[in-house]
C-alpha cells in the first residue's frame, strides 16, 4: 500500500469518528457520557468525559478530557459509574446537565 493511499485510510476512518460524534451530538438536547469522579457534593457529580480530536494540520488524534458537574436529584450515581447525561437549563454557575441514566454502574 502506498504512503498516498495509507493516508487517505487514515483521514477516512478519523472523518467516520468525527462523524459519528457528530450524529450523537445531533439530537435536540446535547448528551453526553462520561465517568463519575466525584460524588461528594450533594445532588452534584462531576463527570470526566474524554473525546479525540484531530489536530487541524498534522492530522494527529489525541484523546482531550473535560470535567463536567452534573445534577443528581437523588444522589444514586457513585464513583466508577458510567453514566449519561443531558443538557438543561442553567441550575447553578457550574451545572447545566442533568443526569438522565445510569448506563454502567460497579456498584450493584
Amino acid at each position: 500500500m502506498s504512503k498516498e493511499n495509507q493516508k487517505k485510510t487514515k483521514k477516512e476512518k478519523i472523518n467516520s469518528q468525527v462523524q459519528t460524534a457528530k450524529v450523537l451530538l445531533s439530537n435536540k438536547k446535547t448528551k453526553i457520557r462520561g465517568k463519575v469522579v466525584s460524588d461528594k457534593m450533594d445532588k452534584t457529580i462531576v463527570i470526566m468525559v474524554n473525546r479525540l480530536k484531530q489536530h487541524p494540520r498534522y492530522l494527529k488524534v489525541f484523546k482531550v478530557s473535560r470535567k463536567i458537574k452534573v445534577h443528581d436529584e437523588k444522589n444514586i450515581a457513585k464513583i466508577g459509574d458510567l453514566v449519561e447525561a443531558i443538557a438543561s437549563r442553567p441550575i447553578s454557575r457550574d451545572k447545566s446537565f442533568t443526569l438522565a441514566k445510569i448506563l454502567n454502574s460497579k456498584h450493584d
